[in-house]
């Protein structure tokens, strides 16, 4: 079998529980782009002559592609809005202008939040699609809704993610507002037969329900969500218990989804950051998962998720950059960091959470969280080859007297060197590789400044 490319000299941080945590070593791709082979030293001679493209990485860390448990592609364009704002009142600032996108507006600022992701190192990412009822908050925090878009709305953000070649959990919600059981039922499938239709299920990974009872008023939504759960076979993720305001009442919520008999593995409760005591220890019994976003927590005072309590109670564990209008750097290295030392300074124990964890926890975590670590996470066999050629030297991090610390704790975006999805370099040396790169940058800012200048003098509203 010919090779895609095989990789040479690298420091290798596989994820892999069977390879050490670190060792010089080769992989090799095949033409699926999947991990075929990998092993220490030096590459058997014969693997050369049948590489279509063989790579030194020159001692450079290769490491496998950040997995987001938790994103918002749609929000590329409005990072830095709310700056001051906890999360209902930030909200209504990040929608201002993407509420009044079109299907051919949000297709170019959802594929420019792709490619950021990809650029920025994350290979495959759980995405919250913009919903079709779009909204804004009022005083009281009363959602007001405007307009159902058309369902092209919804194509157009599935066509980004596989048009940029980001690994994607297409995730939507139900919208229960409007249409019947049925009518609701039928629109999740007409999503999901879409996304099959592109032919492209090596990027398109699943689909998901954006849980949306932490917005809701009616019970019967939760009943709803898991009516499609068990239909389509898919999971929930649920933003839920995310930030401290009118606590109490969000968490009369959980009884909800209890009662609907959603508490399962197809169940990820997205921030789960103010669950109490009993709340956390059904989640366990129940193998229900979470995602953390620790960025996005911070930047908005959300709160500290007790994750050192969630992982011994044995709950899994993932974590997300969440909105770039919330995180605004799409940076898995800052966002690991944050997290590690909220951790830290919050139990005032260095020891609470580790930089082996916290790597984990950003790859193969969110991959097991979401159903999906049997194609992506971790440098194995049979695996995709998404990986990150990282070089410590360049800028010059100094000694490597410890692979995974220098990893976690020094590393930054301006020593990524490279990654790669499938075996195929998309970005090098910073910069995108994608042929629609520059014009997707264009088209953001073109489209979002006419929204802009359409609203000035106006409510921000419908």
């Amino acid at each position: 079998m010919s090779l895609t490319c095989l990789v040479e000299n690298a420091a290798l941080i596989t994820l892999d529980p069977n390879h050490p945590a670190c060792f010089t070593g080769w992989l090799a791709v095949d033409e699926a782009g999947k991990i075929s082979d990998m092993g220490e030293g030096k590459a058997p001679s014969a693997l050369s002559a049948t590489a279509a493209e063989v790579i030194d990485a020159g001692g450079a860390f290769v490491a496998p592609g950040f997995v987001s448990g938790h994103s918002h592609l749609s929000t590329s364009g409005s990072r830095g809005l709310g700056s001051n704002c906890m999360l209902y009142e930030w909200a209504d600032h990040m929608t201002r202008y993407t509420r009044h996108c079109d299907a051919e507006d949000i297709y170019w600022v959802t594929l420019h939040g792709s490619l950021d992701f990809l650029s920025n190192g994350t290979t495959t990412a759980y995405d919250f699609a913009d919903s079709r009822l779009p909204f804004y908050m009022e005083e009281a925090r009363e959602m007001v809704y405007g307009p159902f878009k058309p369902v092209e709305y919804q194509f157009e953000q599935i066509r980004a993610k596989s048009d940029a070649g980001l690994r994607y959990i297409h995730s939507t919600m139900i919208n229960d507002q409007v249409g019947t059981d049925a009518e609701i039922e039928d629109r999740f499938g007409e999503s999901l037969d879409y996304a099959n239709s592109l032919g492209h299920p090596e990027f398109h990974l699943g689909h998901a329900i954006s849980g949306s009872v932490q917005w809701s008023s009616d019970p019967q939504t939760a009943h709803r969500e898991v009516a499609i759960m068990k239909r389509f076979g898919v999971i929930n993720q649920p933003h839920f218990l995310e930030t401290p305001e009118n606590i109490e009442f969000q968490r009369s919520k959980f009884k909800w989804y209890e009662d609907a008999g959603a508490l399962g593995p197809d169940l990820i409760f997205g921030h789960f950051i103010h669950p109490t005591e009993e709340m956390k220890c059904k989640c366990a019994a129940c193998n229900v998962a979470m995602i953390w976003q620790p960025a996005a927590n911070g930047r908005l005072g959300s709160g500290f998720a007790d994750i050192p309590g969630l992982l011994d109670k044995g709950m899994r564990v993932g974590v997300g950059l969440d909105d770039q209008a919330a995180s605004d750097l799409s940076d898995p290295w800052q966002n690991m960091r944050l997290g590690l030392y909220m951790q830290r300074a919050a139990n005032q124990d260095p020891t609470i959470l580790t930089v082996e964890q916290m790597l984990y926890l950003h790859t193969m975590g969110s991959a097991s969280a979401l159903g999906i670590s049997d194609r992506v996470g971790s440098l194995e066999i049979g695996k995709y080859a998404d990986f990150l050629i990282v070089d410590p030297r360049d800028p010059d991090l100094g000694p490597v007297w410890n692979p995974i610390a220098t990893y976690v704790l020094a590393v930054s975006l301006r020593n990524l060197k490279s990654v790669w999805v499938g075996g195929k370099c998309v970005q090098k040396d910073g910069k995108s590789l994608h042929p629609l790169a520059k014009q997707s940058s264009d088209e953001l800012h073109g489209r979002l400044g006419r929204i802009a200048k359409e609203i000035v003098g106006k409510e921000a509203g419908f």
